[in-house]
């Protein structure tokens, strides 16, 4: 399907795409993996499309104690950062390399996925279950958000009007510390029927994030997976809610069992 006339404008600087999203009606677009096909459907119809794609906002480095992965990073180039790599953050690599197929992976971004909020992608687990915060920018200044207060509903998020996310920024686990990605994909779209993340450290310590089974990505309290029973769980004709809470269960356990053996063998 050809999409509806739109405006098109290319931001030269950040303030320039922070100024043209005075416009209510505004999108931005980045990679395109998520906005296009909504567009060619004509699921969302814009009177302007931002393209941010100029900007200096790619990358992935290590500064004051955190990761910082710059909005416009592409799947492919997380994958091959060294800074995203080790026992702590291999849930990183874990979940980026089974997104979409490899002409995702190379034009997709990391800011552009954690934006779309689909409740069934695989990384705001991963962000979530290691602590990750999102950078923000507006007229107004700079804010950081956690990635646990990010994600609202379905396709919602709490980014305000005018806001661009910049950069997502995830602390350095303690020594000892693993982490995993473990998903059961739907054969057809690749999306997670139920997907989890883990972050096991030192002694009991333990975070764990899911995703795919409800409106959006959530930390499951205490990292039990017995805390799934109080869970509100959605079904829908590729999955019964108790087959998801079923597939959570089992996910949960795995990532908790890879994320420990990748911290014993880290030591």
């Amino acid at each position: 399907m050809i999409p509806a006339q739109v405006a098109y404008r290319r931001a030269a600087t950040l303030k320039d795409a922070v100024d043209a999203l005075a416009d209510p009606e505004a999108k931005v677009v980045a990679g395109g993996q998520s906005l296009v096909p909504l567009l060619k459907l004509r699921l969302v119809r814009p009177t302007l499309l931002v393209d941010i794609g100029d900007l200096e906002l790619r990358g992935v480095s290590m500064d004051d104690g955190e990761v910082r992965v710059g909005a416009l990073t592409t799947w492919r180039e997380l994958l091959d950062a060294p800074a995203a790599g080790g026992p702590a953050l291999a849930a990183i690599a874990d979940c980026a390399a089974g997104i979409g197929d490899l002409q995702v992976r190379n034009r997709g971004t990391v800011g552009g996925s954690l934006v779309h909020a689909d409740p069934a992608s695989d990384f705001p687990a991963v962000a979530i279950a290691l602590g990750a915060s999102i950078v923000l920018r507006s007229p107004a200044g700079e804010r950081t958000v956690a990635t646990a207060d990010f994600f609202a509903g379905p396709f919602t998020t709490t980014i305000a009007p005018q806001e661009l996310v910049t950069e997502l920024r995830l602390p350095v686990a303690p020594p000892r510390s693993g982490s995993a990605y473990v998903s059961v994909e739907h054969p057809a779209s690749g999306f997670a029927l139920a997907g989890a993340a883990a972050l096991v450290g030192p002694g009991a310590e333990r975070s764990v994030a899911v995703t795919g089974i409800g409106s959006h990505a959530f930390a499951l309290p205490g990292g039990d997976p017995a805390a799934l029973a109080d869970v509100e769980v959605f079904g829908d004709h590729f999955a019964s809610a108790e087959y998801r809470r079923h597939l959570a269960g089992v996910v949960v356990r795995r990532a908790l069992d890879d994320a420990a053996r990748r911290a014993e063998e880290g030591r």
